[in-house]
Order: C-alpha cells, then sequence, then structure tokens
C-alpha cells in the first residue's frame, strides 16, 4: 500500500504533529496519551490491528485541508502551560462536583439493577481526587519553574533555582500519575461499555455517561499536551542553559 505514513513512527509523534489524528487512534482503541511512545507497527502487533486499516485511516485525516488542528508544538511553554492551566485543569475543576452530584444519584435510584455504578462512582472519585492534588502540584511547582526557564532565556539569565536537580524530577511524578488515572478510566470506559447508557436509563443517567464520555475526551487531551509537547520542551530548554 503506497502511503506518505510511517508506519515506524510513534503514535505520540502522529498526535504531537497533528492532533486530529487522535480520533483514528481513539477509534482502534489506541492509547495516544499515556502510552504513545511506542512505534505504530509494534501496537498494531500487538492489538491485533490490520496496519493497512490504520493507515488508510490516518491518510485520509492527514490529507484533509478542513478543521486543521492547533499546532500547540509551536507554541511557547509559558503559553502552554497557561494553556493548560486555564483550559484544561479549569474543566476538570468545574466537571467534577458535576459528575459527582450525578454518579451518587445514579448510584442510589440505580444501583440495585446496575450494581458497577458504584465502581464506577468509586473509580471516578479517586481519580478526581488525585487530579486536584496532581494540578496543584503543577500549578504550584513544575509550571512556575518553565514561566521561569522561558523568562531566563528570554533575558539572556542563567537558569532559574529550584528545590529539585532537574525538571525531570517532577517530571517523572507526573507521568507516572498520568498513567495511573489513564488506567482508572480504561476501566471506567469497560465498565460503562464506551459510556453506552442501558435501555432502562434515565436522562440523567445518559447525561451522566455522555459527560464522563467528554470528560475522559478532554482528560486524553490534557495529558497528550503535557506528555508529549510540553514535557518534553521543559526538558529540552533546561538542557540548554
Amino acid at each position: 500500500m503506497t502511503t506518505t505514513v510511517d508506519p515506524q513512527k510513534h503514535i505520540r509523534e502522529f498526535v504531537a504533529d497533528d492532533f486530529r489524528t487522535a480520533a483514528v487512534f481513539s477509534k482502534y482503541k489506541i492509547d495516544f496519551c499515556c502510552r504513545g511512545d511506542r512505534p505504530m507497527t509494534e501496537v498494531c502487533e500487538k492489538k491485533n490491528i490490520e496496519l493497512d486499516d490504520i493507515v488508510r485511516d490516518l491518510n485520509k485525516v492527514l490529507s484533509s485541508t478542513t478543521d486543521q488542528s492547533i499546532d500547540y508544538k509551536s507554541w511557547p511553554s509559558d503559553l502552554l502551560a497557561d494553556y493548560i492551566q486555564k483550559k484544561h485543569h479549569r474543566y476538570v475543576t468545574e466537571k467534577t462536583p458535576v459528575l459527582r452530584q450525578f454518579l451518587d444519584k445514579l448510584c442510589k435510584v440505580h444501583g440495585g439493577r446496575h450494581p458497577e455504578l458504584f465502581e464506577i462512582n468509586k473509580l471516578f472519585t479517586e481519580s478526581t481526587d488525585e487530579l486536584a492534588k496532581h494540578m496543584k502540584d503543577e500549578e504550584t511547582i513544575l509550571f512556575p519553574y518553565i514561566r521561569e526557564m522561558v523568562e531566563a532565556k528570554s533575558i539572556g539569565a542563567g537558569k532559574p533555582a529550584s528545590n529539585f536537580s532537574s525538571v525531570k524530577s517532577p517530571i517523572e511524578t507526573m507521568l507516572h500519575e498520568h498513567d495511573t488515572e489513564g488506567e482508572r478510566f480504561r476501566e471506567i470506559a469497560r465498565l460503562t461499555n464506551d459510556y453506552t447508557p442501558p435501555a432502562d436509563a434515565c436522562n440523567t443517567y445518559r447525561v451522566a455517561f455522555q459527560m464522563l464520555d467528554e470528560f475522559e475526551k478532554d482528560l486524553h487531551l490534557h495529558i497528550h499536551l503535557e506528555n508529549n509537547i510540553l514535557f518534553r520542551d521543559a526538558v529540552e530548554l533546561e538542557k540548554s542553559f
């Protein structure tokens, strides 16, 4: 099959270059945010996916001239950190209490017929509790240091002082925590049958599952921007001092 797609290219690189490809990887249930550092051929082999099929879908997306993806890779690191904090961190903060309320209600009303709701509620509560701590650490430790590095580089100053020997230290912690949340949401997706409400679902049930689906999609982009762009750029920026 003739193609411009390099099958040895890592998943994260496809998505970092053009976020529209994320929809293709999601279609084939390929994790592009936490487990994106793998060649496409390896992933397809392990998941028994026909390489030609995914290459065809990627080519269709990449050859399209409409709905162009935002080029996050071109953004300076401080701007990207600001964007993540104001868009994705704020999204988590705003949606968490609403979803918790819905899930609590579903457990009370539908838990007898759908006991999986209790596990879904437990996993979501654990995830959002950890995300709140995680985001606070980013906003008070990692992101300020990234902004300080960008400012220092712009004025020709030396590397800013920090409480860690290298930016890799807090980044490694963040990556581990991202992996944990990725695992939790994979289990939530399994328990909800990929966010498909049952036949007897009420409106609250349907809305809650739709919101969970949207929450996971936003989290995937959130983690992708950090893992595959911001964190890598921060490591390279620190090396430049």
